[in-house]
């Protein structure tokens, strides 16, 4: 990804405004202190944000003067999450250009993260174009970051056995994750149906994803007068396979891991999101045979017990 490129898409929303003057100064170093951070490893899509309100910051404030950076932070009617936002990108400018700088501290609201139904997952999915469905199902399935699809070359993936190698976002550890079947097969023809190279991104960036997925949920909720969709955010999958996943093992270190989670507070969260009420229903079936047994594993059964030499499983609804 061109983070130049990016900037001057990100600068020119910011052209035609009469403060323009203020920040004319700034976009160089703006870019400066981006590029310096992407050395360090952090995201194209954290880079990407912080250049955007950096920029937008610019605009009101003098960028070497911290104080008044603040206080256009202060002033700015936003929530405090926002706000402890703006601060971290600014002190990494700072630090950058070796700007005193005392961090004001704003408290940040750590909300449960909602969970959809499957069943509204599964019509955005049905919904999307087959490379969109793609993305969605893979998020849906294992738990991706946006910006963890958008990284995928042919070279992390078997396209046999459906083994994604994810090297996770956000500084969290690798991990490897299985597609299911369905997934696994139009993945196999979307790679065909292009010449990849194995070093050649699969998908469009994480930004794109997530514009494009805005879009598909507002058509889609406005189109079916569904206001429940329009509440589903992109990364509200990544939530949904992650309380499925704690729900189905009670182990939260395998969640953890799975998610590609360093500090294991972010992984408690879903503990408090494993009762679903009406929702908590299940398909049940049987099996004599051990061919029996593996079809319905296949198929997403999980194993309960035996009775009378007849293993009994079931599957959530």
């Amino acid at each position: 990804m061109n983070l130049q490129h990016n900037f001057c898409v990100a600068q020119n929303a910011t052209t035609h405004s009469e403060n323009t003057h203020k920040h004319c100064a700034f976009k160089g170093e703006i870019l400066s202190a981006v590029l310096k951070l992407r050395e360090r490893g952090f995201s194209e899509a954290y880079l990407q944000t912080m250049m955007r309100a950096l920029l937008e910051i610019s605009r009101h404030a003098d960028l070497h003067d911290s104080d008044d950076v603040l206080m256009y932070v202060a002033k700015k009617n936003v929530k405090e999450s926002f706000k402890a936002n703006l601060i971290d990108f600014y002190r990494h400018y700072a630090d950058f250009y070796g700007i005193h700088f005392v961090k004001v501290r704003y408290r940040r609201d750590h909300r449960i993260p909602r969970v959809p139904l499957e069943a509204k997952i599964d019509m955005l999915i049905a919904h999307a174009t087959k490379k969109y469905a793609i993305i969605y199902s893979m998020i849906k399935e294992c738990g991706l970051r946006p910006v963890e699809v958008a990284g995928l070359t042919l070279d992390d993936i078997d396209l046999e056995k459906g083994i994604l190698s994810i090297s996770s976002a956000k500084h969290g550890y690798p991990r490897m994750l299985r597609l299911k079947e369905k997934t696994l097969a139009m993945l196999n023809d979307y790679v065909k149906q292009r010449r990849f190279g194995i070093k050649d991104k699969l998908f469009p960036p994480a930004g794109v994803i997530c514009n494009t997925y805005g879009r598909l949920r507002t058509s889609l909720a406005k189109k079916l007068n569904d206001h429940e969709l329009h509440k589903i955010r992109l990364y509200d999958l990544r939530h949904y396979y992650a309380t499925m996943l704690y729900h189905k093992t009670k182990d939260i270190l395998s969640v953890k891991e799975k998610l590609g989670h360093r500090n294991i507070n972010n992984t408690l969260v879903y503990t408090h999101l494993v009762d679903f009420g009406v929702e908590d229903e299940f398909y049940s079936a049987t099996a004599k045979t051990v061919q029996e047994a593996a079809k319905l594993i296949e198929q997403g059964f999980d194993y309960v017990t035996d009775v009378d030499g007849v293993k009994l499983f079931r599957k959530r609804k």
